[in-house]
């Protein structure tokens, strides 16, 4: 059976969509930091259909900074930056579609000055980054930066050439103004409130430890345009592979995603932008709203189902959603407690965005696990669940089910389920911390909302810390279902 290539692309079973333009005429535009799945199944796509609609200067150069990210090198460079996306709608059926917008790729850790070089040029008129909302190395409580990964801390005591994302753009950044060139602009991907503002502050925040005037220039002409993206997309495994041979061919990378996608961008660019409008994106004035709305609703939710699910021995999110009674206690947390912190919202009717999540997160076909929402909990947590939380306390209303998710993850860190089974905890870069402060739970009921660095003012809220407690020991007693039933 033959591998995906350009080459490859003629003989391609005509059920699978391929590049309706000639690759040969595109121009890299945009620079892509961090080429996971969630990138090749939404930003990818659109930009492919940018260039399908005529405009050639828009490709995409990826690029990887870990030493892991080898592999995507390898795989793009095999296949000539071709990967197969299969969409899967509400009813099960699959699309299958073959995305062309990499035309390049570039490896950090081989050539970190390539990667300078390829952001100085003139031509790169965007940076965007999805790199996990624990990248950016933003204080919660403060709103300082203050990076712990290895790479950024290397580069801050004088690392040459700097390896990190933020010393390469930075260091992009600086030749673009020693050169005159205008700046590009910095759009962050990841699934952040304000994640403009939020990647504004990192990366002033490293600029200025090691150069104060840059760090002025890049906060007053580099745009850092808020954004929000949408679409459910699992990791990849072995059945997405054998998927995609059932088209006649092998892919090293594709991706399996939902079919429903959003992309919500500010109108705020340095140096011009494609016409992301005609594709589907919606460019707005105001992003907030839409953000909040997703992360409270959305990613919010699956906070709230996962620990649940997990103690209730399930795997997979359609499982939890399938489930009336747990279904019931989900749509309560989005009507009773995460719906009234939101702003209004253009355009949206909540009930029905509430509904669509439901239907979303039930399909079977998706097979999106729980434990991929559980990851770095420590950081999605606060992101997503915390603030509903302490905008619900401040107004005096209800935070018994967001309360009771907090707990479950408590428990869920115990590694069993609520059957004894052993339960594998997903990886947190706070795991040793989160363990400890587990263990001091077990001898003083509130312990776990002590360290400051997950939940900062809330531990010392006397009405959430007794809500925790008092669910902790309803999930010890009776169990996730029960817990979840007795809230509705």
């Amino acid at each position: 059976m033959p591998s995906l290539s350009a080459d490859a692309l003629a003989a391609l079973d005509p059920r699978v969509a391929v590049p309706a333009y000639d690759r040969a005429d595109v121009t890299v535009g945009i620079v892509h930091i961090g080429v996971g799945a969630f990138h090749r199944a939404h930003q990818a796509v659109y930009v492919d259909d940018v260039l399908a609609a005529g405009d050639r200067a828009w490709g995409i150069c990826g690029v990887g900074v870990l030493p892991q990210d080898s592999g995507i090198r390898d795989a793009l460079a095999a296949q000539d930056g071709l990967y197969t996306l299969l969409t899967v709608d509400g009813a099960g059926a699959t699309a299958a579609r073959v995305v062309g917008s990499h035309v390049a790729h570039l490896h950090a850790p081989d050539d970190p000055q390539a990667v300078i070089d390829r952001m100085a040029d003139p031509a790169t008129r965007i940076v965007t980054l999805t790199i996990t909302e624990g990248g950016y190395g933003i204080d919660d409580a403060t709103g300082q930066f203050e990076p712990s990964d290895p790479l950024t801390l290397a580069d801050l005591a004088g690392q040459t050439p700097p390896r990190s994302g933020f010393g390469l753009i930075v260091a992009a950044l600086a030749a673009r103004r020693a050169a005159g060139t205008a700046p590009f602009t910095v759009l962050s991907c990841d699934n952040i409130q304000h994640n403009g503002a939020v990647t504004r502050a990192a990366l002033t925040g490293f600029a200025r430890a090691g150069d104060p005037e840059l760090a002025d220039w890049i906060g007053a002409q580099v745009a850092f345009p808020n954004s929000m993206v949408d679409r459910i997309t699992p990791v990849t495994t072995d059945a997405v592979r054998a998927a995609v041979t059932g088209y006649g061919v092998t892919d090293a990378a594709p991706v399996r995603s939902e079919a429903f996608r959003q992309w919500v961008i500010e109108d705020r660019f340095s140096a011009g932008r494609p016409a992301l409008e005609q594709v589907g994106v919606q460019i707005v004035p105001d992003v907030p709203p839409y953000e909040k709305m997703k992360l409270r609703l959305l990613n919010a939710s699956h906070q709230v189902m996962s620990y649940l699910g997990a103690l209730a021995g399930f795997s997979y999110v359609h499982e939890f959603c399938r489930d009336p009674e747990f279904a019931e206690f989900l749509l309560g947390y989005l009507h009773a407690e995460a719906i009234p912190t939101l702003d209004p919202v253009p355009g949206i009717d909540l009930t029905a965005y509430c509904r669509s999540l439901i239907e979303r997160f039930g399909s079977e076909a998706i097979l999106d696990t729980l434990a991929r929402q559980t990851v770095d909990a420590s950081v999605r947590i606060p992101t997503f669940v915390l603030p509903v939380l302490r905008d619900r306390l401040a107004a005096g209303g209800d935070i018994r089910r967001a309360t009771l998710a907090v707990a479950a993850w408590s428990r869920y860190l115990e590694g069993a389920t609520d059957a004894g089974a052993p339960l594998e905890i997903s990886p947190d870069r706070r795991r040793a911390g989160l363990q400890a402060a587990v263990e001091a739970e077990r001898r003083t009921p509130g312990a776990f909302l002590d360290p400051p660095v997950v939940f900062g003012e809330l531990a010392g809220d006397a009405r959430f810390r007794a809500a925790f407690v008092a669910a902790r020991a309803e999930l010890a007693e009776r169990g996730a279902r029960a817990a979840a039933v007795a809230l509705g």
